[in-house]
């Protein structure tokens, strides 16, 4: 299965997120991205990609590890940049980024530990995919326009395993669907 560890908003940061989208896709020349949806929204931790079924129960029990090792902290979305040239405009993250940092390499770590491969280690940058593209977009009045959003902070608590389901139906602008596997409470937060 295809997995990823993330920290996921609550609903209400999700609702002041996605009125902000809403207003983004009104600008000139949004019908150009690929817009994600709510279901989609969350900050990926690690990805880990197909998983062995058989790689699932020391994942799992590594990263519940790692979790309850890390404080609850606070976050808010905030801001936004993209990646690749526009292929990717992303709302990013305020608030103890640096707890979210050490969550995150620890997701890594777990993997890694549990057998798999995960790749040159990156350093981490909290973000949500808002949108995508398959060329390059000159996405600077969205990132403008995402300069100025602060939603509510909550504090995170949770650390959640995803399977992520790719589409299948071959329908354009189908987007993935997300499941959450597994959640484990963050340090005296269970």
């Amino acid at each position: 299965m295809r997995l990823f560890a993330a920290v996921l908003p609550p609903d209400e940061v999700v609702g002041e997120l996605a009125a902000e989208v809403e207003a983004l896709k009104r600008l000139p020349g949004a019908d150009r991205l690929r817009w994600t949806g709510r279901p989609g929204w969350h900050f990926t931790l690690a990805f880990y990609g197909e998983v062995d079924d058989t790689v699932v129960p020391d994942l799992s029990a590594r990263l519940e590890r790692a979790a309850h090792r890390t404080a609850p902290f606070p976050l808010a979305v905030s801001g936004g940049g993209q990646f690749g040239h526009g292929r990717a405009l992303w709302a990013g993250a305020d608030g103890d980024v640096a707890s979210m940092r050490l969550l995150a390499d620890r997701s890594e770590a777990a993997a890694r530990k549990a057998g798999l491969d995960m790749g040159e280690h990156r350093r981490y940058k909290a973000h949500l995919t808002v949108a995508r593209s398959r060329d390059a977009v000159n996405v600077r009045a969205y990132v403008d326009a995402l300069a100025t959003f602060v939603s509510r902070t909550w504090t995170v608590a949770e650390l959640v395993l995803v399977r992520s389901n790719l589409p299948a139906s071959g329908v354009p602008g189908e987007q993935p669907r997300y499941e959450a596997v597994a959640r484990w409470p963050l340090g005296a937060a269970g």
